[in-house]
């Protein structure tokens, strides 16, 4: 059973960010009623105010457990949920503060699993709904200097794999989009660093997209990357060790260094 987006009440986490609003105007466009949240109130307004009817706007802060009990209680019915939000996390392991570890489990993964056990039951009880998972090709893939990152996003790749199967038959779909760099906007932009001119790009629009076509047939896993990096999640899955070689040899320890040293401040 697929969920009709005509009417249906959609909470989008991480909604003040780039890839948050093309999501958030996506469902939007189809007829969906939107509910916003991020920590930034004053950009969450403004897209509400964009938007204008059936979008509202519930700031909360996803790495403090009482602002995750109240959303859940503020969002009343919600018949998808979209788990975008999404902290920084690159860099060499041993520059991380204990503090910043933390935080980056919280949102990126503790955050998700939490809405979801408040939101699926009641999805389960009405036969209906969708629970769509925003991770990253570094959820298939290591690279050097993306240790904690990756960990938070290999780590809701299972979660939401293994959520599938205990969904299955409940009316209740699951999907992870897994972006690759995306420009215009989102952390690989802000970052502002130079990738090598054999690696592409997507755009939030197309992550958008896969959202959405994800929801219209059901698919547990949905790739928004060029044939390169998607190539590499599938090497990475049958030979780890070689694909970190060639990494190695290509740069890619170099663009994770200097997106951990730009998005620093943001741990």
């Amino acid at each position: 059973m697929t969920l009709e987006l005509q009417g249906c009440r959609a909470l989008v986490t991480g909604a003040s960010g780039g890839l948050g609003h093309a999501i958030a105007r996506a469902l939007h466009a189809r007829g969906a009623k939107v509910m916003l949240t991020a920590r930034r109130a004053e950009v969450l307004a403004q897209l509400r105010e964009e938007l204008g009817e059936r979008a509202d706007s519930l700031p909360a802060d996803l790495s403090r457990a009482e602002d995750l009990a109240t959303l859940a209680e503020k969002a009343g019915r919600v018949d998808l949920l979209v788990a975008n939000a999404g902290l920084p996390a690159s860099g060499p392991f041993l520059s991380f503060e204990s503090g910043q570890i933390d935080r980056a489990l919280d949102v990126n993964l503790r955050a998700p699993m939490q809405l979801t056990r408040a939101l699926a039951p009641d999805m389960v009880e009405r036969g209906s709904g969708h629970l769509v998972f925003v991770s990253s090709m570094s959820g298939k893939v290591a690279s050097p200097a993306s240790s904690v990152y990756s960990a938070t996003k290999f780590g809701l790749r299972g979660f939401a794999f293994g959520l599938s199967q205990d969904l299955l038959g409940t009316g209740v779909g699951v999907t992870t989009v897994f972006p690759g760099f995306i420009r215009e906007a989102g952390m690989f932009h802000d970052a502002g660093v130079k990738l090598p001119p054999w690696v592409g790009t997507r755009t939030p629009e197309q992550v958008a997209e896969a959202v959405l076509r994800g929801i219209a047939t059901g698919r547990a896993e949905i790739d928004v990357a060029p044939l390169s990096l998607r190539a590499g999640g599938w090497v990475a899955g049958a030979a780890p060790s070689a694909l970190a070689a060639i990494q190695r040899r290509l740069g890619g320890g170099k663009i994770s260094s200097e997106m951990g040293e730009a998005q620093r401040s943001r741990r």
